[in-house]
């Protein structure tokens, strides 16, 4: 199910009970079109986390706080004047609208009560967070819309805020089955899902289709071919759902097939074959490959589907330029990589060049004057061999050429070969970063690949931080717990897995890194104890998931004790060296472990 007008009426009935009455205590526009608030409400302290993202268009409340930015958005500012220390008093929606509006009150400068709503709109592209008084008269948006980008409705500070007329009915106002359907006749739909969605604000295809399942009605008819009996048992169907949103009868779930998630909604979808969930349930399995997951909350619901959607996606944005930094680096030492290589098998013939100018030593006096050859036997082979010579010189003058030509190639031969070394160490050190960038999670993670990109010469260095400046936050090492209780560290970048290999590892620690390819190094702490088979398996997992193979079936890994890791002099930051270690096949799946940190 889209983040449809039902889903935004789970998560206001949610938001209400738990923020109305809460106090804002902190405000952070994390992103150019994302809010943070923190509240404190009965006690407890709640983030809630908002964004108007034109292709994911969000609300929840939020495990975990986001970093905020050295400076604040000017919206940022704006809403801090105005309503941080200021109380929530009503969360609500009008109608079945993806709208939710949040009504606060607040003490001015002169310590007057007043009173202003903070409005998100969860309407795709056109998606908005809005701050207006309380007579709906904008002071501000997060997104900005003049008349030049918006023929139907301006939002600009001064405008009047209103919800743009979509010529639909609002499915909670429809009390009885003639009213139902009088509406749904009024349309001319293809068939009867679209007539659905097409007739009622708040519906999404997904819910359409659930609901016209639960009618056993075939979804290619039109409502016209529509029997009496199936129009009442669709009737009664919808109308059941309404009186569910309307006493906040929410069930959420997550609809997955294969283990992976497909769909979500806050009824539970038959058309999957689920039936109602058992009260604190939290899995079921159903027919066809497709199971159930019961999250505890809408957020929470929301947070699985989505979070690591909207993560992902903000990620790649703000890698884009690192990626572009690393993948250029990475295809100009390809070029540079093959130059040396050709250059390095020009050489290859340096040893006939020393072999003519020591048969010439040997040979030389049987050569005629004026000659273009001279024809001899190779003493190493006793094969005939035949030497091209320059009839202007003398033989002793054509030796001289040929070690010359051989001294020269040899030369070039030793430089190469050392140039060729530090090419592929520097092509290693880019596709690792480029696969640390993939795994990235974080700005601070991003910060760490940026620096050494700039330390290693593949991108400028970053100026240097003003005095008084915010300075960029360190990132840690991934924190797992196994099965057994042993703690497993998982390095983000080089930087890291160097720090883990030669600081915070012991010799007899288990180290793990993915074979032959790029990822992260795992070091599972020993503490002195025997480590059981299934953390050795929790590890390897780790290992894969956290590299350039994640999307392998099954990864070789190699692992080996700390004490067996070296370092060459001068290498690269996490390549290390290492001649003694086990192998295992290990499944990319982590979703069974825990992360501490």
């Amino acid at each position: 199910m889209a983040f449809d007008g039902i889903t935004t009426a789970a998560v206001v009935r949610e938001l209400s009970d738990s923020l109305t009455g809460g106090g804002i205590s902190r405000i952070v526009q994390t992103e150019k079109d994302e809010l943070q608030l923190l509240i404190k409400n009965n006690k407890k302290q709640y983030i809630l986390f908002m964004s108007a993202n034109a292709s994911l268009p969000l609300i929840y409340l939020s495990d975990e706080k986001k970093e905020a930015p050295i400076t604040a958005p000017n919206f940022c500012m704006l809403l801090r004047k105005h309503i941080q220390g200021g109380q929530i008093t009503a969360v609500t929606q009008p109608g079945l609208e993806r709208v939710v509006i949040f009504d606060i009150t607040h003490r001015d400068e002169l310590g007057d009560l007043r009173e202003k709503k903070l409005i998100l709109e969860l309407m795709g592209k056109y998606s908005n967070i809005i701050f207006t008084d309380e007579d709906n008269t904008i002071i501000d948006s997060i997104k900005r819309v003049p008349a030049s980008m918006s023929s139907v409705r301006e939002v600009l500070p001064g405008r009047k805020w209103f919800i743009p007329a979509q010529n639909k009915a609002d499915p909670l106002s429809i009390q009885n089955e003639d009213s139902f359907l009088l509406k749904l006749s009024g349309g001319a739909s293809p068939d009867i899902v679209r007539a659905l969605y097409g007739t009622f604000t708040g519906l999404s295809p997904a819910a359409a289709e659930e609901f016209v399942f639960e009618s056993g009605i075939d979804p290619r008819k039109t409502f016209a071919d529509l029997a009496p009996s199936e129009k009442s048992r669709l009737a009664s169907v919808f109308l059941g759902h309404m009186e569910r949103i309307r006493s906040g009868s929410f069930t959420p779930n997550i609809v997955l097939k294969d283990g992976v998630p497909v769909e979500f909604g806050v009824f539970p979808y038959r058309m999957y074959g689920d039936e109602e969930a058992i009260s604190g349930e939290r899995y079921a399995a159903g027919p066809a490959g497709y199971s159930f997951s019961y999250p505890d909350s809408v957020s929470h619901m929301l947070l699985s589907y989505y979070g690591a959607k909207d993560r992902v996606t903000r990620m790649r944005q703000k890698s884009a330029d690192l990626r572009h930094l690393a993948s250029t680096a990475l295809e100009r030492t390809n070029k540079k990589f093959a130059i040396q290589q050709k250059q390095l098998a020009s050489t290859a013939k340096k040893d006939k060049y020393r072999i003519y100018g020591e048969m010439l030593n040997a040979y030389g006096y049987e050569a005629k004057e004026g000659a273009k050859s001279l024809a001899c036997q190779n003493y190493y082979t006793g094969e005939p061999l035949t030497i091209p010579l320059d009839p202007t010189m003398t033989a002793q003058q054509n030796a001289q050429k040929y070690f010359a030509r051989y001294g020269k190639l040899k030369r070039t031969e030793e430089a190469l070969t050392g140039q060729i070394a530090e090419t592929e160490a520097d092509r290693e050190q880019l596709e690792s970063i480029l696969t640390s960038i993939d795994l990235a999670e974080s700005e601070a993670d991003l910060h760490q690949i940026r620096r050494e990109l700039s330390d290693y010469g593949f991108a400028q260095k970053k100026a240097a931080v003003k005095k008084g400046a915010k300075r960029e936050s360190k990132a840690a090492p991934y924190e797992y717990l196994s099965s057994d209780g042993f703690t497993m560290y998982v390095g983000r970048n080089n930087y890291q897995n160097e720090e883990l290999d030669f600081k915070i590892a012991n010799g007899g620690d288990w180290w793990f890194h993915v074979k032959g390819a790029t990822g992260s190094h795992v070091i599972v702490r020993t503490m002195g104890k025997e480590v059981p088979d299934r953390t050795f398996e929790e590890a390897g997992a780790l290992a894969a998931w956290y590299s350039s193979e994640r999307k392998s079936p099954k990864v070789e890994v190699d692992y080996t004790q700390r004490r067996n890791l070296k370092k060459k002099n001068g290498g690269k930051p996490g390549f290390v060296i290492y001649h003694t270690n086990y192998s295992l096949m290990a499944v990319p799946d982590i979703s069974k472990l825990k992360r501490v940190r």
